[in-house]
């Protein structure tokens, strides 16, 4: 019987009911070789995909795996093979082309991985999954990611859109198990393909120590003084709405922080640049990782998404674990982390996100309240959780030899470790 399968929260028990223990879920892959493809890179690569891939196999490493994820050159700073906390990294070629770059980088480094003889392949994003067919061709155990309709992305044209419609059909038929990061993902996927989709949602990772707040001074910035997005610098994710609610705003000494970078080609990109010099108070700061990220997510006054696509939204989610008030567009992503309706405004409704600017800003939360949803939001997308919930996915797939061990239980020589 087709059915969408949710995550569960709850330890790993034996039979008896009691907790397993935390060496038998060490040990839980042993060995496991896998290898990840359709992402840009790791570590500290912007994108939402990234950053799923990037906490993802960190807990997977955790579990025994041998993982390995397949980046590109143009976004990770080293050219050769190395390794990153375990994970070995091998960066490709791929061209520098929005239309291109993904799908050309995707079949490569599927290639390449083929060559590693995994246990499972593991696609992310429906882009990339057009090669789903071909590592099925190959002999490859595959596993698909949906994480989001990409072709509603306001960048493709209609042929690229109904490309990526044939990557989501061709990642949802070929591939051996279906995950989606979202649950109306994955309702809409067993609908439309009456497939078994397992629901296993983004997580969230807060680390408060060691925050580095000399960004704040770097940007002229005050604690609780600010609004934040953080979000690639792209038409979908609204900032333009953003920064005309802001200058439509009567709020004193605050201001409005765009974290995130783009195409520097990109008309989206320009525009942006030329709207914040003529707008008071708007700061844009590029692409920030690490405790410089953390620190501005934990000393911001607010965090708003007003996009009008999301898969389902990370930058969202460590929001709300910093415990910070949120406003996000009204779009089926947001609309499923069912925050109070008072957090919610029409996609672009440039008026209203005003209005509601000016209300959160000018009303702090209780700090009970920002306590309990950091506690809650933390629970509920726990990685190690997701790391667990996708290990037995990949073993329910993988696999063995008469000797009852994986296909691939000898490494190569691991590269320098970065």
């Amino acid at each position: 019987m087709n059915h969408v399968s949710t995550v569960k929260s709850q330890p790993k028990l034996d039979a008896s009911g009691s907790v397993r223990p935390h060496h038998e879920q060490v040990q839980m892959l042993d060995s496991m070789r896998i290898c990840m493809i359709g992402l840009r890179g790791i570590p500290d690569v912007q994108g939402g995909v990234e950053t799923h891939v990037e906490q993802l196999v960190s807990n997977l490493v955790d579990l025994g795996a041998d993982v390995h994820v397949f980046a590109r050159k143009n976004y990770v700073a080293d050219t050769q093979p190395y390794v990153w906390r375990g994970i070995t990294v091998h960066p490709l070629w791929a061209p520098r082309s929005t239309r291109l770059e993904a799908i050309v980088h995707t079949a490569l480094a599927l290639v390449k991985a083929r060559r590693l003889n995994p246990d499972i392949v593991h696609i992310h994003a429906v882009g990339p999954s057009l090669v789903a067919p071909l590592a099925r061709l190959l002999g490859l155990r595959v596993v698909f990611t949906h994480h989001g309709y990409d072709y509603d992305r306001e960048k493709w044209n209609s042929f690229e859109k109904r490309i990526l419609q044939l990557g989501e059909w061709a990642g949802m038929r070929f591939s051996h198990a279906r995950i989606a990061i979202a649950k109306h993902i994955a309702d809409r996927m067993q609908r439309d393909f009456q497939s078994t989709v397992h629901f296993i949602p983004n997580g969230v990772k807060v680390d408060t120590t060691n925050l580095e707040d000399s960004v704040l001074q770097e940007f002229g910035l005050r604690k609780g003084r600010y609004i934040l997005l953080v979000a690639r610098l792209v038409a979908e994710k609204r900032q333009l709405d953003l920064i005309e609610a802001f200058a439509r705003t009567n709020l004193k000494d605050t201001k409005l922080v765009l974290v995130g970078g783009g195409d520097l080609d990109s008309d989206y990109v320009s525009t942006i640049k030329a709207r914040a010099k003529t707008t008071p108070g708007v700061v844009l700061t590029g692409v920030q990782s690490g405790r410089k990220l953390a620190s501005l997510f934990a000393n911001s006054g607010l965090f708003v998404l007003p996009s009008s696509h999301e898969g389902m939204p990370i930058a969202l989610l460590e929001a709300m674990a910093h415990g910070l008030p949120v406003l996000a567009s009204d779009i089926e992503a947001n609309l499923g982390l069912a925050l109070d309706t008072s957090s919610y405004f029409p996609l672009g409704n440039i008026d209203r996100l005003a209005e509601l600017l000016q209300k959160k800003m000018e009303n702090a939360p209780v700090a009970s309240m920002s306590q309990h949803q950091s506690s809650r939001i933390l629970s509920k997308y726990d990685w190690r959780t997701i790391g667990l919930r996708t290990a037995e996915i990949y073993k329910s797939i993988a696999s063995k030899n008469p000797q009852g061990v994986y296909r691939q239980t000898k490494r190569d020589p691991a590269p320098a470790t970065r």
